[in-house]
């Protein structure tokens, strides 16, 4: 059936625009797909995320809400029309407060602010906070964003780049080396470069969480719609139709094959002419389905005689992790004080702003997968082994990418595009919708957690042990990765003589349960800090005092038996906050004195996290050469997902090398043209990433001193195509141009692998698991309605150790991006198969459910990292829930079970509390 078309004018960024398009076709559609103005991003299509916002004659508008026809005769702005050649004030205070992480919805929340300013050029916070209030951001936690809208009105309009002296880039804050393209809407994300001819591809998913299924008449069905090129389906699949992140427990198919696990799996896809799948019906797709029984909880996966998700794995249990030190059972009968206690956590969504999207085509005989991706040569290997094709015949292009936070970890679409692009010869384009990513990608791993910690009159903890089950799904992804993780950081960056912890992941037919910022010890710390707070007083011991009297120190042993020579920053973090503690409490018992219905607490939490794979190589390889134009080209493989590494490991380099920051160029992720910098995952790449190119710029140097037959001692410098080297009042000039090149154009190159130094675990689990480890805590200040169960949030303050804080704005702002994210683990976001599969639906952090937060960075330097430096990306968001969890405690006098503490468990503890009194 032919689609009504209609001639529609309207004007956009000043230019008058006249389409040819079906009357109700999306604007954001038209806008992206017949103007190419991809600023305008595309999230939801229901107007829950505001990644789309436009003016429409001045006002802020979702553009997916607004049909084509709608349109006609406005004027719309775009993120392309903030700017006349150069960049708006707002944009320019975009980049100097560090405002855009990922960037994905930056475009809309500039174009919002900007309909904010031109009525009120001086907003205060609330104001700025309703405007913005309908955009929504899971990087940066909005803190930054709210002060570069408040801030644009006082900005010069020429951008200060503050780039750095040579020699000087670590501890420096310059802009985002891939910023601009961020704010000006020209940064190309997983969706935003589809070429034109691109088949367009559809995935018919099982409704079923566990199902039998069969095909009907596929090709009859095709041939009845003009249009569609084919129905794929696993039978189509010409390699191992098996994909994982890790090789032994690899098990997930790209297409299932007789037998759908969970909801949301992918069965078949239906490729063919973009118009035609936009309009195409799949109601009547010739599929069959027998459902068949299914467990969603570990303790329903375990019961005797359950039906097992994978046969070859009994009692559906996929692997376990254990570490055990000294006698726990024996401290923990002789200790003078004993807690115990149990928490369940959720299933938490990554709502990413960008769901996955890529597009694939054939390049004679290899396979080019152009997509959003963490991971590109774990991509690479994957897609290769699905589609029976060597690993040199397979290139990944990694596209921006709008947040991931573990998810985009795994292969989602490469695969599945990348048949239809083989089997057609024509490109072909997929981007999920939000609906399709949630039910279909990872999730956090929901958590039953038991433990019982002890301690001795002088209030040290003597003893600890633990057992979590974590429900990881119906295929493996990183389930192993959480069950060993979790058992070595289960007691928290404190010294625990005694100790036993197991991590087990339980297959269910529930979503895949994946990488989420931290692996599983966001919930395990939940378990241990929760209880700190209560063994604190029945010691009657101050709840920071007792952390520090407990924390691990320079020459302390781990649970797993490490020594942790030096570098350990814990009491630094809790002793830089005993005066805003001091402070709290006192604000606190003034605010309880006078209030009754309302109430104010105040909780503490620590973390330490090991960066990078537990006992497993972990290596990145980093290049950097000079080409004969002068230029420093930095071959940085390492996916930026908005964290910042392609500046950080820019500044690492710099300075190793001993030139400016401004003289290099980056070649991003390009399993072609990159070397291989290892998974965007784990808090590695400012660690192990920046430590490779630490060692790539030394070389580098040392190649050019060598070349000039100077001591080490000599500067060198870059003006144009000349390199100069001084050696006290001898200097030698080297013109570039006159040097042979090698087939990058580069005339000096250096090449560096850095793998961190572990050794494996053994079967009680002894060993050194992790080289480096961050550190961390965090006092939440909140206030709780007695009568709703209503949490006010009123201020985090978070002190972490980085080692060396190599660009403090960006490290800033993935504090308190964690800490966005850790209020949505505690308070509200709780995913649940079948009910949630939207951002209407599923609560994610607003821009004002963030509070005031300060920060207070650490610096004690580990002689393993760069300069120093430390992970950070995951340590942020691990204390916050606990520390929200024991505020709430300490204001309701109530410990909530259940995570997240929504209204409605909050006050079914206070009614549980009042019918015991």
């Amino acid at each position: 059936m032919s689609i009504e078309r209609a001639d529609i004018a309207f004007e956009v960024n000043g230019a008058a625009i006249s389409v040819n398009v079906p009357p109700l076709r999306r604007l954001s559609s038209v806008l992206r797909d017949e103007l190419r103005l991809t600023g305008t991003k595309v999230g939801c299509d229901a107007g829950d995320c505001g990644a789309c916002t436009v003016l429409v004659d001045g006002e802020p508008v979702c553009a997916c809400l607004m049909s084509a026809a709608s349109a006609a005769g406005a004027a719309i702005t775009t993120v392309e029309g903030l700017a006349n050649g150069k960049l708006s004030a707002l944009q320019a205070s975009f980049l100097e407060h560090g405002a855009a992480q990922c960037g994905i919805c930056t475009p809309g929340l500039l174009v919002a602010a900007t309909a904010l300013l031109e009525k009120n050029p001086f907003p205060t916070e609330v104001e700025t906070q309703d405007a913005l209030g309908g955009v929504l951001c899971r990087c940066t936690g909005y803190r930054k964003i709210v002060a570069a809208v408040m801030d644009a009105s006082r900005h010069v309009e020429s951008l200060n780049r503050r780039m750095p002296q040579s020699g000087h880039a670590v501890g420096a804050s310059p802009i985002r080396l891939d910023g601009l393209p961020k704010v000006t809407g020209g940064e190309k994300f997983g969706g935003d470069s589809f070429p034109a001819d691109a088949l367009a591809v559809l995935v018919v998913r099982s409704p079923h969480y566990h199902a039998r299924f069969a095909f009907g008449d596929l090709d009859s069905w095709a041939r009845a719609r003009p249009g569609v090129a084919g129905v794929f389906t696993a039978a189509d699949i010409p390699g191992k139709n098996c994909f994982g992140v890790i090789g032994p427990f690899a098990d997930q198919p790209a297409l299932a094959e007789g037998f759908a696990r969970f909801r949301g799996e992918a069965v078949a896809l239906v490729a063919g002419e973009r118009e035609t799948i936009l309009d195409l019906d799949l109601s009547d797709f010739p599929v069959s389905w027998t459902e068949l029984p299914h467990v969603l909880e570990p303790r329903e996966a375990q019961a005797d005689g359950v039906e097992l998700v994978h046969q070859h794995r009994p009692a559906n249990l996929l692997t376990s992790g254990f570490v055990e030190r000294g006698d726990p059972d024996a401290a923990l009968s002789g200790a003078v004080v004993t807690v115990s206690g149990a928490i369940d956590t959720s299933y938490v969504e990554h709502a990413y702003i960008e769901p996955e999207a890529g597009y694939a085509y054939m390049d004679g005989d290899t396979l080019v997968v152009v997509a959003c991706t963490q991971a590109p040569y774990m991509d690479r290997d994957d897609t290769a082994k699905v589609l029976g094709l060597a690993v040199d015949k397979v290139r990944i292009v990694p596209t921006a990418t709008g947040g991931g936070f573990g998810s985009k970890l795994d292969v989602s679409l490469q695969p599945l595009i990348g048949l239809v692009a083989m089997k057609t010869g024509r490109p072909a384009a997929l981007a999920y919708t939000r609906n399709e990513s949630m039910i279909s990608t990872t999730k956090r791993h929901p958590a039953e957690m038991q433990a019982t910690i002890g301690a001795d009159a002088d209030g040290y903890v003597t003893g600890m042990v633990f057992a979590g089950d974590f429900n990881t799904g119906a295929y493996a992804s990183w389930g192993p990765t959480v069950a060993n993780r979790v058992p070595v950081h289960a007691s928290g960056p404190y010294a625990t003589p005694n100790y036993r912890a197991e991590g087990r992941a339980i297959h269910t037919n529930g979503p895949i349960s994946g990488a989420f910022r931290g692996f599983g010890v966001p919930q395990a710390t939940i378990m241990q800090e929760t209880l700190y707070d209560e063994l604190a007083g029945k010691l009657g011991i101050d709840r920071l005092d007792f952390r520090l009297k407990n924390c691990l120190r320079n020459g302390s042993e781990t649970v797993t038996g490490q020594k942790l020579d030096s570098g350990v920053g814990i009491a630094e973090c809790l002793e830089a906050l005993q005066p805003h503690w001091t402070r709290a409490l006192a604000d606190t018992e003034l605010f309880n004195a006078g209030s009754s219905t309302k109430k104010r607490g105040v909780g503490v939490a620590s973390c330490w996290y090991g960066c990078g794979n537990t006992s497993l190589p972990n290596p990145s390889t980093i290049k950097v050469g000079i080409s004969s134009q002068g230029e420093i080209v930095l071959h940085q493989g390492a996916v930026d997902i908005g964290q910042g590494s392609n500046t950080v490991i820019t500044q690492i380099c710099a300075d190793a090398l001993g030139l400016p920051l401004e003289k290099f160029r980056l070649k991003s992720a390009d399993t072609a043209i990159t070397p291989d910098a290892g998974k965007t995952s784990a808090s590695r790449q400012t660690f192990v990433t920046g430590k490779a190119a630490e060692r790539a710029g030394r070389a580098l140097r040392e190649a050019i001193l060598r070349f000039a037959n100077v001591s080490e001692r000599a500067a060198i410098a870059l003006d144009g195509a000349n390199l100069t080297i001084r050696e006290g009042e001898a200097t030698r000039r080297v013109e570039l141009s006159t040097l042979q090149a090698d087939a990058d154009g580069l005339v000096f190159v250096a090449e560096e692998t850095y793998d961190p130094p572990t050794l494996p675990l053994d079967a009680k689990g002894q060993g050194k698991p992790y080289a480096v480890y961050g550190y961390g805590a965090q006092i939440a200040e909140l206030e709780v309605d007695l009568k709703l169960g209503t949490v006010k949030l009123i201020k985090i303050t978070a002190a972490h150790d980085v080692g060396k804080a190599i660009n403090p704005l960006l490290v800033e702002g993935q504090i308190e991006g964690g800490i966005a994210q850790g209020i949505g683990m505690a308070l509200m976001e709780e995913y649940i198969p079948g009910r949630t599969e939207n951002l209407h639906d599923y609560l994610i952090p607003t821009i004002g459910d963030v509070p005031s937060i300060e920060t207070i960075l650490i610096e004690v330097p580990d002689p393993e990292g760069p300069f120093g430096a430390k992970g950070l990306g995951e340590h942020v968001l691990i204390p916050t829930a606990p520390a929200i969890l024991n505020a709430i405690r300490h204001a309701a006098g109530v410990l909530v079970t259940k995570v997240p503490a929504t209204p409605s468990r909050i006050r079914a503890a206070i009614r549980d509390k009042e019918a015991r009194q």
